[in-house]
This record gives C-alpha cells, sequence and structure tokens, in this order.
C-alpha cells in the first residue's frame, strides 16, 4: 500500500512538470492529457484506498517516506498518515479536480496559457494531497504553504488585469496573517511537545494538559497553554477556510477563471482550515475557551456572509458568498464537537459546490462572459443539462430532503442545538436563520438566470462595447490575433446562448450524481456509526453533540428525510424558496421598494461591512503612512542623515582641525615636541 500511496501524490505532480516545462514541447492536447491522466490515477487509487480503509476495515496505515532532517530527538521527514478521515478527503479532492480538468478543456480552450492553467491545478492537486496525507505538523505546513502559492498563481491567472493582481495580493497578504497564528501554534506544539509527530503529540496531549500549564503574558494575564496552541492553529483555519474577519480574500479570489474557483474555493483550499480542525480534535477537546472561539466565529460567518448572498448580482460571487456561509457551517460543527458533521458536510458540499460554480462557468461562458445575473432570465429553454444539474445543486445547498445537503446541514444544526459550549445559543440561532437566507439567495439566482423574461437580448447590445469581467483570456486573444467569442448571433444581431461542448456538461452532470445520492449511503456510518472511530476524538462531556445526530438517523436515512416536514429548519428552507419566487418573478417591483425603503441595510450590505475599506484605510493606508514616516524619519533623517552621513561629515570637520598641525614649519614640530616631553616629564613626576 505504501507505494499505492506514493503514487497517488506523485502522479499530479507529474502531470505538472510535463504541462508546466514541456508544455510547448507537448502542445495543448499533451499537456492537458498529461494533467488528466495524472489525477485521474490519482483518483482511481483514491478510491480503492477508500474502499480499502473506509468499506473494508483496513487498519490506519502512519509511516515515514522520507527523513529531511534531524535536529538532536527532533526529527523532520515526510510521511503519510492514510486512516478514513484521510481517506474521504483523498476522494473529494482527486474526484472533483479531476471534473475541473475536463470542464477546463472547454472553459479555456480560447487561452494563450492553457498549458501553464493546467499545470497550475495538478500542482494544485499534489499540494492538497500532501496536506491532506501528512503525518507530521512539517508536511502539514508544507501543503499548507504550497496550496496558498499555487492559488495566489491562479487568482492571479491573467496577470494583464489589474484587479486580477489586486485580488491574488489580497489573498496572498489576508492569509500570510491566517499563517502567522498557525505558525504560533506549530511552534508552540514543537516547544512544549517537543515533537512535530501527529501521533506523539496527540497521545501525550491529555497528561500534558492535566498539568494546567500556562504561557505568563504579562504579571496579571496568563493564557492556558493548550488554548494559546489550538486558537493559533485555528487562526491559521480562518485564513485558509476564510472565516470573519479573515474572509475578505475569498469573494475577490473570483477575478480567477471559473474553475478554479470549483477547486479551490469550494472543495479543496478553503477546506483544509475544517480538516485541520477535525484532525487536531485531540487537542481542541482539551480547551473550552478555543471551541467557544470557534463556534462563535464560524456562527458569525453563517449568518453574516448570506446576507451578503441577497444583494450581489455577479453570478460568482452570489456562489463565492454561499461558499463563505457554508464554511461558517462547518466551523461550527467543529466548535460544537459535531467533527464528524463538519467533514461529512464538507464531503457534501464539495460536489454540491463544485457543481454551482462550474453551472455558473458554463452560464457565463454561453453568455459571451456575462456575468450579471439581472441581464440574463430565461436560460432553462437554451441550456437544459445546465438549469437542470443547477437545480439539482440548488436544492442540495438549502438541504431539501434526500438530497446530500439536507443530512449534512440538518446534522450540524441539530448538533449545535444540542450543544452546552459556551455561545452553542448565539451559533443555533445564526444557522437556523441562515437556512433562510440561503434559500433565499440560492433561488433568487437560480430564477433570475433561468427563469424570468429574457433579459439578454436587450444587454447584448453593449457586448462588444465592454471589456468582459471574466475573459481576461479574450484581451489576451485580441492581441494575438485569435478567435475567442464563446457564442453565437442570431439574425437580429442579439446574443443566444449556444450549445455547450461535452467537456463543459459531462463533469456538471458527474458532479450532480453525488450532489444527490453520496449522503444516502454514507451519512449513516459517517453521522451515526463508527467510521471515524480512532480517528476523531470527541471528549466525554461533549458527546451529545453526536448523540442527537445518532438518535434522529437510528431508523436510516429514509426516515430522517421523511422527518424533514415536521422540523422547523424544512419550513424555514421552504419559506425562502418561496420568498425568493414571489418577489423576483411574482412580483419584480417588491424588491426596488424593499431596497428603497432599506437603503442603509442596503448599503451595508453592498459595501460587505465596510470590512474592506476599513482594511484599506487602517491597514493598507496606515501601514504606508508608518511606512513613509519611517523611510522619511528613521532612514533619510536617523540612518541616512545622523549616522552615515553625519559621521563622514564628522570625520571631514575632525580632518579639517588636524590638517591645521601639519604646518610645515620646523619651529612648529619643536615646540610640540618640547610640550609632549613637558607633559610626559609632568606625568611621571606626579605618578611618584
Amino acid at each position: 500500500m505504501e507505494k499505492i500511496y506514493l503514487a497517488i501524490v506523485l502522479a499530479p505532480l507529474i502531470g505538472a512538470i510535463i504541462a508546466g516545462l514541456f508544455g510547448k514541447q507537448v502542445g495543448r492536447v499533451g499537456s492537458h492529457t498529461a494533467t488528466i491522466l495524472g489525477v485521474a490515477i490519482a483518483a482511481a487509487l483514491s478510491c480503492y484506498v477508500f474502499w480499502q480503509h473506509g468499506i473494508n476495515g483496513l487498519p490506519a496505515y502512519n509511516g515515514s517516506v522520507y527523513e529531511w532532517a534531524s535536529i538532536g530527538g527532533l526529527k523532520m521527514e515526510v510521511g503519510f498518515l492514510i486512516d478514513n478521515l484521510t481517506a474521504m478527503m483523498m476522494v473529494v479532492v482527486t474526484s472533483v479536480s479531476l471534473m475541473v480538468h475536463v470542464y477546463t478543456i472547454g472553459y479555456m480552450a480560447d487561452d494563450n496559457g492553457y498549458q501553464r492553467f493546467f499545470s497550475y491545478i495538478s500542482l494544485f492537486t499534489f499540494s492538497m494531497l500532501m496536506l491532506v496525507m501528512s503525518n507530521n505538523f512539517l508536511q502539514l505546513f508544507f501543503g499548507w504553504e504550497a496550496v496558498g502559492l499555487v492559488s495566489y498563481l491562479l487568482i492571479g491567472f491573467w496577470f494583464k488585469r489589474p484587479t486580477a493582481i489586486y485580488a491574488n495580493m489580497k489573498a496572498f497578504l489576508v492569509n500570510r496573517v491566517g499563517d502567522f497564528g498557525f505558525l504560533i501554534g506549530i511552534a508552540a506544539v514543537l516547544f512544549w511537545f517537543g515533537s512535530l509527530d501527529y501521533a506523539t503529540v496527540f497521545k501525550a496531549a491529555p497528561d500534558w494538559a492535566k498539568q494546567g500549564l500556562v504561557l505568563n503574558v504579562t504579571d496579571s494575564m496568563q493564557w492556558s497553554a493548550i488554548s494559546v496552541i489550538c486558537i493559533g492553529l485555528f487562526i491559521g483555519a480562518m485564513g485558509k477556510s476564510a472565516q470573519v474577519p479573515l474572509h475578505v480574500w475569498l469573494p475577490d479570489s473570483m477575478e480567477g477563471p471559473t474553475p478554479i474557483s470549483a477547486l479551490i474555493h469550494a472543495a479543496t483550499m478553503v477546506t483544509a482550515g475544517v480538516f485541520m480542525v477535525a484532525r487536531m480534535s485531540p487537542l481542541f477537546e482539551l480547551s473550552e475557551t478555543a471551541l467557544t472561539v470557534v463556534i462563535v466565529i464560524g456562527a458569525t460567518t453563517a449568518l453574516f456572509m448570506g446576507f451578503l448572498g441577497i444583494v450581489q448580482n455577479d453570478i460568482k460571487r452570489v456562489v463565492a458568498y454561499s461558499t463563505l456561509s457554508q464554511l461558517g457551517y462547518m466551523v461550527v460543527a467543529l466548535g460544537a464537537s459535531a467533527y464528524a458533521a463538519g467533514v461529512f458536510h464538507l464531503m457534501t458540499h464539495a460536489f454540491f459546490k463544485a457543481l454551482l460554480f462550474l453551472g455558473a462557468g458554463a452560464v457565463i461562458v454561453a453568455m459571451h462572459h456575462e456575468q450579471d445575473i439581472r441581464k440574463m432570465g430565461g436560460l432553462w429553454k437554451h441550456m437544459k443539462v445546465v438549469w437542470i444539474t443547477a437545480l439539482l445543486g440548488s436544492l442540495a445547498l438549502i438541504g431539501t430532503p434526500f438530497f446530500s445537503g439536507f443530512y449534512s446541514k440538518d446534522a450540524i444544526i441539530e448538533a449545535v442545538h444540542a450543544s452546552r459550549i459556551a455561545g452553542s445559543g448565539y451559533a443555533y440561532v445564526c444557522v437556523l436563520a441562515g437556512v433562510f437566507i440561503t434559500a433565499l439567495y440560492s433561488f433568487r439566482m437560480f430564477f433570475l438566470v433561468f427563469h424570468t423574461n429574457e433579459r439578454f437580448h436587450d444587454a447584448d447590445e453593449h457586448h462588444h462595447h465592454k471589456v468582459p469581467h471574466d475573459s481576461g483570456q479574450q484581451e489576451q486573444g485580441k492581441k494575438h490575433g485569435t478567435h475567442t467569442h464563446h457564442g453565437h448571433h442570431d439574425d437580429h444581431g442579439h446574443g443566444v446562448p449556444h450549445h455547450l461542448p461535452w467537456v463543459i456538461t459531462l463533469p456538471l452532470i458527474l458532479l450532480a450524481i453525488p450532489s444527490v445520492i453520496i449522503a444516502w449511503f454514507f451519512a449513516e456510518p459517517m453521522l451515526a456509526g463508527d467510521f471515524f472511530k480512532g480517528v476523531i476524538y470527541i471528549a466525554p462531556e461533549h458527546h451529545e453533540s453526536m448523540a442527537v445526530i445518532a438518535e434522529h438517523l437510528e431508523h436510516g436515512w429514509v426516515s430522517f428525510a421523511l422527518h424533514a416536514p415536521m422540523t422547523l429548519v424544512f419550513w424555514l428552507a421552504a419559506a425562502g424558496v418561496f420568498s425568493a419566487w414571489f418577489i423576483w418573478v411574482k412580483n419584480p417591483q417588491i424588491a426596488a421598494k424593499t431596497q428603497a425603503k432599506l437603503k442603509a441595510v442596503h448599503t451595508l450590505l453592498i459595501n460587505k461591512y465596510y470590512f474592506d475599506d476599513f482594511n484599506q484605510a487602517v491597514f493598507a493606508n496606515g501601514t504606508l503612512r508608518v511606512g513613509g514616516r519611517l523611510s522619511k524619519h528613521g532612514d533619510t533623517q536617523l540612518i541616512d542623515g545622523l549616522i552615515v552621513n553625519g559621521s563622514a561629515r564628522g570625520v571631514g570637520r575632525l580632518a579639517v582641525q588636524l590638517r591645521k598641525l601639519q604646518s610645515g614649519y620646523l619651529y612648529h614640530y619643536a615646540f610640540a615636541m618640547i610640550i609632549g616631553l613637558l607633559l610626559l616629564i609632568g606625568w611621571l613626576y606626579f605618578r611618584m
């Protein structure tokens, strides 16, 4: 099995190297063939590993592959920990990545950076696999930073666009803030445990925590050592998984091509923080303070990022804010000690959110790279496959009974309701309100895009006079004289959505299937069974969260879904869908009137709670001002003026005075010698 684990990691890496370094030699077909083959091998082998560990009960594997360095008793190694949690993540990462690779053939067909893009997404898959398969903090950090680096490259893929460069720099800097906390957590683990190996740290943690070690910040302030470790690690998760207030990078990252939104911002990189906290459950269970921080941050993100989805008109940004909100749900589950529910929602969400992102990309391609949902409508007649798959994805997202999202989202809500962690009451209100909000913005987008009156005919009159928002390839194509238009026009010159190639529609169909049925097979073993036994640790005092989920699934997944109409959650979701239909389909004037009456609220939401303005004014401009003053007073005046140039001027002045002693007259030198001799004699006399 060790060779299989190694092959899973190396196959995408080899594909990335072929496409990246030899892209010109092998051409477009060679590049996408190499990368798709590499990821397909990884996906097939990951399914085999999942079958062996998750279905057949093969014991977990924990072994070292390569020893990088050894300092005293500290070993820095590359190693794999393959258990049920890892196997599940491997299948999610590789399967979604494979769908994105195939989809990219159609979406990026006219882009001049075709080979480069395939190299990046394959390298990203390698990096994510290294992260989830790691058995030590060093390799975890390597994968953590590698996915951050590749996401930086992908968000700024169209590097000639200022908005893309701004977005990838923003993502890079915000994640550095999170990584600072992450490094503190890892450094604290190394300082107190003397090891970076998961198994060693987890085994020693309970006895070590009983010692009640504290960190003396000041004479009057002491922090629990275990809380410092957990909160430090969670700050890293806040950056990667885009939790308030480190969420600001994810909506702007939509500047990158749509396939990376599905790969990075729905299924893999943003879930790395959720996976990491679940993996660190033996540590987090020792700190009530850390769990409270986790559940409050997650609940705040789940509700307040959902509000922003209601006012967005960019199709990709609506899905992006939906991702933020759903990540909040996952984090809430972690804070309630319902780790299994959190990672189960991670798995189901990966499929239906990747489906929604790729569906949005299909709409964008067909609509001549138009992204404003107010300029669409009636598209169900022109793209039936996209319409049906988007409906299935939306139903899964809002938690419709029998769809995969229903089981994972309802499990989280039930777990939070049963939790006794401080802050769980606030979290329950947030996740409950979030159900209505999710249904409202999801079906607002669905109805405005696929139903209501066709509005793209009027919008297309200005098509040739605007720069496409999501088509950096078009700008580059114009400069190189290549044709990049993804549509055709009717006899009246209006844009008509065209037939999409199978490389775009097939991944939608393949992602729609698990979006509907995957929970049928895994809800019971993962939520109520012992699938994560020995992998995720829950303290005895926190068992109530998972116990209530097991109770609801006692009679099976069918009974659980049939019971849904008796719950408040079901009717909140139904109310959200009905409200979306009534406001934006039946009586569109309601939206305009409500916006006029609640202008202050609308302005607050449009400006995203002014997080970006605050960061720009305080951190960005503040840093520039501090840097400018340090440059002026510190560098120019103190260092250059006083120390460097000042010392040079001082030496010059001293030299001018000393030069006067070198007159060239003999009697001056004789006089100086006599004075010196008298001083010497005087010194000797008084010394005696």
